[in-house]
């Protein structure tokens, strides 16, 4: 698809403009290259049995990648480079990552099957989406954050830390940290109380 964009930020790539929250078009040649090389890593991520080898290509991959991570494939991301996440990270299998914005996720994040992280929003009238352009909005996950199965974690939202996505959820909101949150639209239901020193 060709996008029109006379007229439009014509100033700024395409690039440029996704990262700062404006229509841009994702059928630029320069974006299109992008997500083909990350669908071609994905895709021998996806092949990969051995761990250590799986984390050796996403660190080729991603923005950044911290120490101690372990991804069960398949895993999906649109580019790869505008997502950065922190050390001691873990998801289980078919982690979608639309990052089309800039997906930051902290230390210490547990993420369950199925789970879907979508930076993209797409216009509601009719023209302009027939036009091919979308735009794109941030999305952060704090530290210490479990996200249950089968969540999907919507464009522009923040996550605060310690917080828990009961699975199936749909977060279309800002999160609270130290929340159990559920339901779609995820709410939170209840604080979690401060963790009590862990002894032997």
């Amino acid at each position: 698809m060709q996008c029109i964009t006379v007229g439009y930020h014509e100033f700024m790539t395409e690039k440029e403009k996704a990262a700062a929250g404006r229509l841009y078009c994702p059928a630029d040649p320069e974006l299109f290259s992008a997500c083909q090389r990350s669908k071609r890593l994905c895709a021998r991520i996806n092949r990969q049995i051995r761990p250590k080898s799986r984390i050796q290509l996403l660190k080729k991959l991603l923005g950044h990648l911290g120490s101690d991570a372990y991804f069960e494939p398949p895993v999906y991301f649109d580019y790869g480079y505008n997502t950065y996440i922190g050390d001691h990270f873990y998801s289980n299998h078919n982690l979608t990552v639309l990052d089309t914005g800039r997906i930051t996720i902290g230390d210490h994040v547990f993420i369950g099957p199925n789970v879907g992280i979508y930076a993209p929003a797409h216009p509601l009238d009719i023209e302009t989406r027939n036009a091919g352009l979308e735009s794109a909005a941030d999305i952060t996950i704090g530290n210490n954050v479990w996200i249950g199965g089968s969540v999907c974690i919507l464009p522009g939202v923040h996550i605060g830390s310690g917080a828990v996505i009961g699975a199936g959820s749909v977060v279309t909101r800002d999160i609270p940290p130290n929340v159990v949150a559920v339901g779609n639209p995820c709410v939170p239901i209840r604080e979690i109380p401060q963790a009590q020193e862990i002894t032997r």
